[in-house]
């Protein structure tokens, strides 16, 4: 008796595994950053996050959290539960939009005033979750502003 739930219990659970079948994460890029256009005045940006799908199933996103540093300093952050059902093989462009914060900002500023920089470090992260049995996935991409003009290439 103990033998035959064994093999049931078994089977059972290599039935499951093989209804969802392995899943590949999807592969997640910055695209744009931009400033966008605000009601109220105060600067506002957008991200555009490329999200290809590379698996055979649709990836359904139950929401993204993300932030941008610079120089340490966290500027910018929100969230969004808006985002588009991402269809087996295919990629679509996500955008977010997102406020500063004034704290931050103040932080940037003093920090600028006593260090001369030509270009400022930034950290762009952001934790997605999907729906059913994709594991939340977390992104990061760093780079620099550059402050100065690039000098031409022919003198």
């Amino acid at each position: 008796m103990v033998y035959c739930v064994l093999v049931l219990s078994l089977i059972f659970t290599g039935g499951c595994a093989s209804l969802y079948g392995e899943k590949d994460p999807p592969a997640i890029s910055l695209e744009t950053f931009r400033t966008v256009a605000s009601e109220t005045g105060a600067p506002r940006f957008e991200v555009t996050l490329r999200v290809a799908n590379p698996n055979k199933t649709a990836l359904e996103i139950a929401g993204i959290a993300y932030s941008i540093e610079i120089l340490g300093k966290e500027l910018i952050m929100g969230v969004t539960d808006d985002v588009p059902v991402i269809a087996p093989y295919s990629e679509e462009m996500v955008k977010l939009e997102a406020g500063l914060q004034v704290v931050g900002i103040l932080r940037l500023m003093a920090s600028l005033g006593t260090t001369p920089t030509e270009a400022l470090d930034y950290r762009f992260s952001a934790k997605i979750d999907f729906t059913g049995f994709v594991p939340t996935q977390r992104i990061e991409k760093t780079g620099k502003i550059n402050l100065t003009p690039e000098a031409d290439a022919g003198t």
